[in-house]
């Protein structure tokens, strides 16, 4: 078996094992807005807290002949690149975690623990097979938009990485419409996803009813009001928000991730709006120490590894990392995607923050 897929189903198998099924080392979170001149941003984050995550920009040309890996290997579905692509990955540049084609189309994976289930790996069938970490690769190489998506899902056999870590997908078109694909017993299911928020299990539509569980939230100060004879006043403000829950489980994050989405003001372009999403999705920044019995932290800046934003209306990628909070971009415009070479990056150069310094006086 190639060393690169036996790297890959290591680190998710051991961290399953670390996790006791339930991937705590993973917490991912996905928020999108659109501007007040209708570009559209789906921006998110991507946590690991048992190490460094291998991560990359990958950028692959149109006409790249693929081979998608199955768990013997890579002796999988092939096909052949439709889309100029870039995208963020993990583990391996195959394994594309958040990313954009040419069109307009972006897709991305994010942990679903227990709750999706593939179909039985079958070797007779490699031909049609592909492991669920290439399922965005696949996307955003072939399709333009999310129907072409639905249609063709059927044509491939989608099995899993390692026992206990499937993944669940977001899916968007730069017109702002968005698509949550889920494969549950091994049936695919996509929901249309209008709240704008994804994070991890469980499944999509259990988030959208534990919303009407926050229905007492609004942004502001709660007035005052009597308790029989006496007075009550909030003790500061945001008070509107008060039970908003702060613990960064999966369904709290997608609660705050809602109501900060929700209550976020239109910005007037998509480059104010990426910043917008950046600014939103520092809250959801994973502290390292969290995570871990005292003591046991792993020398790591952040389990948030790495925060992207796509603008898809301008096919511009953006991201920052635990390592240098500069925001850096990756403009799809300037890439000519028929001449360019399929080939992976690391996103920090150097892991090192930047500081500017400030002199005082002469």
């Amino acid at each position: 078996m190639d060393d690169r897929v036996m790297t890959a189903k290591n680190i998710f198998i051991s961290a399953a094992a670390a996790c006791g099924g339930t991937f705590q080392a993973v917490a991912c979170t996905g928020i999108s807005l659109t501007a007040r001149d209708g570009s559209y941003v789906q921006a998110r984050t991507i946590e690991w807290s048992r190490g460094v995550l291998q991560s990359e920009y990958v950028v692959i040309p149109r006409g790249k002949e693929m081979v998608s890996y199955t768990p013997s290997g890579p002796n999988g579905f092939k096909y052949t690149v439709k889309y100029g692509v870039v995208g963020l990955s993990v583990v391996m540049k195959e394994f594309i975690a958040e990313g954009v084609n040419e069109a307009g189309l972006s897709a991305g994976l994010f942990f679903f623990p227990r709750y999706g289930s593939y179909q039985e790996y079958d070797p007779a069938k490699n031909d049609t097979t592909m492991i669920d970490m290439q399922l965005a690769q696949w996307i955003l190489s072939s399709f333009s938009s999310i129907d072409e998506v639905k249609e063709a899902i059927s044509s491939v056999r989608i099995v899993g990485t390692a026992e206990d870590a499937a993944v669940h997908w977001r899916i968007g078109e730069k017109s702002g419409r968005q698509a949550v694909l889920e494969i549950v017993d091994g049936v695919p299911r996509f929901y249309e996803n209008k709240v704008g928020v994804i994070t991890n299990a469980p499944g999509f539509e259990w988030h959208l009813t534990n919303l009407d569980n926050y229905v007492n939230l609004f942004p502001g100060d709660a007035p005052s009001r009597k308790l029989g004879e006496v007075e009550l006043y909030p003790t500061g403000g945001n008070s509107g928000f008060l039970g908003i829950p702060g613990d960064d489980t999966p369904p709290s994050r997608f609660v705050r991730a809602a109501f900060y989405r929700a209550t976020s003001p239109q910005m007037a372009t998509a480059f104010d709006t990426v910043l917008q999403c950046f600014h939103l999705l520092n809250n959801f920044d994973v502290p390292i120490g969290i995570e871990h019995p005292y003591g046991e932290a792993p020398d790591i800046p952040s389990a948030t590894q790495w925060t992207s934003a796509i603008d898809l209306t301008n096919l511009r990628v953006y991201y920052k990392t635990a390592y240098n909070n500069t925001i850096r971009c990756i403009d799809l415009k300037n890439i000519d995607f028929s001449r360019v070479e399929y080939g992976s990056y690391p996103l920090d150069k150097v892991r090192e923050q930047p500081i500017e310094m400030i002199r005082v006086g002469s």
